[in-house]
């Protein structure tokens, strides 16, 4: 019994990350999808406002639904909100104004719903 609850409760899990990413595709311009992914990358990692990319930008643009010469668009037009990026490092300069245009939704972006 225990193990199936363990089962269904993964199952779960999994099902509404998949939910969440459907959301995230089909709601959001590509330049919310990245602008999201900012806040939350930089959430995970601790040190605000500055990271490396943990992976190369064309995983990244296929992993938000995009191609890789519309992530570089994208990541020239969030300069003007506050978002610069140097090579592989990136730095928010402005994160009210970043969050203004991400416009986070609990129900696609908190962990825990």
């Amino acid at each position: 019994m225990r193990r199936s609850r363990a089962v269904v409760a993964e199952l779960a899990v999994r099902y509404r990350g998949l939910v969440k990413d459907l959301k995230n595709q089909r709601l959001r311009t590509g330049l919310e999808r990245l602008a999201n992914w900012i806040l939350s990358y930089d959430a995970q990692v601790g040190r605000p406002g500055h990271f490396r990319l943990p992976i190369e930008k064309r995983v990244l643009a296929s992993l938000l639904g995009m191609r890789p010469e519309n992530l570089s668009r994208s990541f020239a037009e969030l300069a003007e909100v506050g978002v610069k990026l140097e090579g592989a490092t990136l730095t928010i300069t402005d994160m009210g104004k970043l969050m203004a245009l991400a416009k986070p939704d609990p129900l696609i972006d908190h962990q825990r719903t």
